[in-house]
């Protein structure tokens, strides 16, 4: 797991890009969830972490041709993109935010980040 930031310094119903063992991720807040997913659309090569996070849906939506992928699944909900983003997980431990390293094994877990 990577610290990537204190929960805190996430705003409630944004997305925040980070590099996560050299993979771009979007990690949003909703309320006192994190979400952990692939920064990068998979139908454009553009930034999620640029575009709006729909909390109600627990989607965040593409900033170039709006298709919204599920902060659970990663499975877009709406068109033009057909293939899922990657979702990691993530979770608050002790104020700080925890990402699973994209290119992680099994064996990395949370008490290996403390």
């Amino acid at each position: 797991m990577s610290d990537v930031c204190a929960f805190d310094d996430l705003a409630d119903g944004s997305a925040t890009r980070f590099e996560v063992d050299g993979v771009p991720v979007a990690v949003v807040r909703v309320g006192d969830d994190v979400y952990a997913i692939g920064d990068v659309c998979t139908h454009a090569n553009v930034s999620l972490s640029d575009g709006e996070v729909w909390c109600d849906e627990l989607e965040l939506e593409c900033p170039k041709h709006a298709s919204a992928f599920s902060l659970v699944t990663g499975e877009p909900s709406t068109l033009p993109a057909t293939q899922s983003a990657d979702v990691f997980g993530a979770t608050v431990v002790d104020g700080r935010v925890f990402v699973v390293n994209p290119r992680a094994t099994s064996a990395d877990t949370i008490e290996g980040a403390n």
